[in-house]
């Protein structure tokens, strides 16, 4: 399967390009990226799966620091961001009505925790269905343990290789994530809200880390706790676990695929009409 990062892919697009908050602009450019992805692994990867944000992502709740400086620069913006998403959102639910694709939207999680789990969903029973991650997100390293998972970058456009994804994941946790406000093991959960630097994480105390997280005393083994459980893809809630793979195993959408084209022509998408063959 295909799974396309849906939200990182049109903000991205958004933003890189500095696009003015314009429907028919924006559901272009969303499409066209569905297209041109699908033709490029279709043949070895099988079908689309567009993959959404859900509201009440379940990290905010457990940190409420989660993103926060994102919010901000969001709003400092000269983009207007509430029409840009209102946009994206509207999108999103003509794609589940009128494509022959699942969407995925699930309320409690990011897109992060979707792909993941329909990742480690093709590791049980002897699936190993092939699966491509269209997504410039670095925490998808992480599931390359799993040889039957690869990761294309929009961004960089090109293949992204991690050839020691436990060693990535181990060092992630580590040092946080600073574009997620998740700070270094060595720094308390404000230290980014509070505009204060992060404590120094010296090759020295990382290997000691690396060796035993509860090395350096309880205060930093609590932050690596904090960390791994938001960084470590696999430790999303068992109920949003459940309620992920439930949702994707009852979604039938084959039967749009008669809509695709009426769509194209009342939305007037006049160039990608000409490629409508490339989205079914």
């Amino acid at each position: 399967m295909i799974l396309l990062d849906y939200n990182a892919i049109a903000i991205g697009n958004v933003a890189v390009q500095k696009l003015a908050a314009d429907e028919g602009l924006i559901r272009h450019m969303i499409l066209n990226s569905i297209r041109m992805y699908r033709q490029k692994f279709h043949k070895e990867y099988g079908e689309m799966v567009v993959v959404a944000d859900g509201m009440n992502n379940w990290r905010k709740d457990a940190f409420p620091q989660y993103k926060a400086s994102r919010r901000k620069k969001r709003s400092e913006s000269t983009i207007d961001w509430n029409e840009v998403f209102r946009i994206i959102n509207l999108v999103r639910e003509e794609i589940q009505e009128n494509f022959p694709y699942k969407v995925m939207h699930e309320d409690g999680c990011e897109a992060d925790d979707v792909i993941a789990q329909l990742a480690l969903e093709t590791q049980e029973f002897g699936k190993h269905e092939p699966v491509m991650i269209v997504s410039a997100d670095g925490d998808f390293k992480q599931l390359q343990v799993h040889k039957n998972v690869r990761q294309f970058s929009p961004l960089l456009k090109k293949f992204v290789v991690e050839p020691n994804p436990r060693t990535y994941l181990a060092e992630h946790i580590l040092k946080g994530d600073t574009g997620d406000g998740v700070p270094n093991v060595l720094s308390d959960d404000d230290v980014f809200v509070d505009g204060r630097r992060q404590g120094i994480l010296s090759a020295k105390k990382k290997a000691a880390l690396l060796d035993d997280p509860r090395a350096l005393g309880d205060e930093i083994y609590r932050n690596y706790q904090r960390n791994q459980q938001l960084i470590d893809l696999t430790n999303c809630p068992e109920p949003v676990k459940e309620s992920i793979i439930n949702n994707f195993e009852q979604q039938d959408p084959w039967g749009n695929r008669p809509k695709v084209f009426p769509y194209l022509v009342q939305k007037r998408c006049k160039l990608l009409i000409e490629c409508v063959g490339e989205f079914i």
